[in-house]
């Protein structure tokens, strides 16, 4: 009797896998429709995207968090988000910058642009969250806003070598090879908002634009305005950057440091 069964059984059998296989095909299709959709309205109108933030909202209590959530998956829309986030909400700029840089930091310059052409809130002050949300894109950060808002670029220098000290160099080096016309401007700004790395930043300068080597140098001695220990600095950096011993001394001399404190150079 029990293998007159067996056929019974495994028809059973078959039954229970079909059943099975054909209800997590129809959960993989609900799936893909879902992103599919979602996708579809990023792609569309800025309404539709604002209404796919109302959804997510619903579900992760805040706007920072939703675009989070939708940046994580979808992070060629991030731009898109952005510019819908910020029409819905501008005051809550600072969440929703900070959110999506977070959540794709390689699109920090693409936020950035939106938000500053958005004029939600001073150019400075989107720099500022921009950077503090990811340091390391600094430079890029500070491009994009020079771009859309060259006349605010002192502002933006000012604000970016604050914010991130440890790329003063890089930030000038990039600001100035964008505006070859304000590099002095530029340079005096970030020495004066950071002097402590004064060094690096004209080293950086020397490396775009050698043949002002000693133009750059001169005023850095000049902006240290008698601070030994920066002047010194600077006067290595002259040397290094061959700039003969009697022009770069003479510049230390009369910006106050003595031929004994020249001395302790190599």
């Amino acid at each position: 009797m029990a293998f007159t069964k067996l056929p019974q059984y495994l028809a059973g059998i078959c039954i229970l896998l079909f059943c099975v296989t054909t209800v997590s095909a129809q959960d993989a299709n609900d799936e893909q429709d879902s992103e599919s959709k979602q996708t579809t309205a990023l792609q569309s109108t800025k309404s539709s995207t604002q209404n796919m933030l109302i959804q997510q909202m619903e579900q992760a209590q805040s706007i920072g968090k939703a675009i989070q959530s939708l940046g994580s998956h979808y992070p060629q829309h991030i731009p898109e988000l952005v510019d819908a986030a910020l029409d819905m909400a501008p005051e809550k700029y600072r969440e929703i910058i900070y959110a999506a840089i977070s959540a794709q930091p390689a699109m920090s310059d693409e936020v950035v642009s939106v938000a500053v052409a958005k004029d939600i809130a001073s150019c400075a002050s989107i720099v500022k969250i921009a950077i503090d949300a990811e340091p390391s894109y600094a430079e890029f950060v500070a491009q994009s806003a020079a771009h859309v808002t060259p006349e605010e670029l002192n502002n933006i220098v000012r604000v970016a070598v604050i914010t991130e000290p440890n790329s003063a160099d890089s930030i000038v080096q990039v600001l100035s090879q964008d505006h070859p016309n304000e590099v002095m401007e530029i340079l005096i700004t970030a020495l004066d908002a950071v002097p402590f790395v004064g060094e690096y930043i004209v080293s950086a300068l020397i490396a775009i634009f050698p043949d002002d080597k000693e133009k750059f140098v001169a005023t850095a001695i000049k902006e240290s305005h008698g601070n030994t220990e920066h002047i010194l600095k600077l006067v290595q950096v002259g040397q290094d950057s061959g700039i003969d011993n009697e022009t770069v001394h003479r510049l230390a001399l009369n910006a106050g440091v003595t031929q004994a404190q020249l001395g302790t150079l190599n």
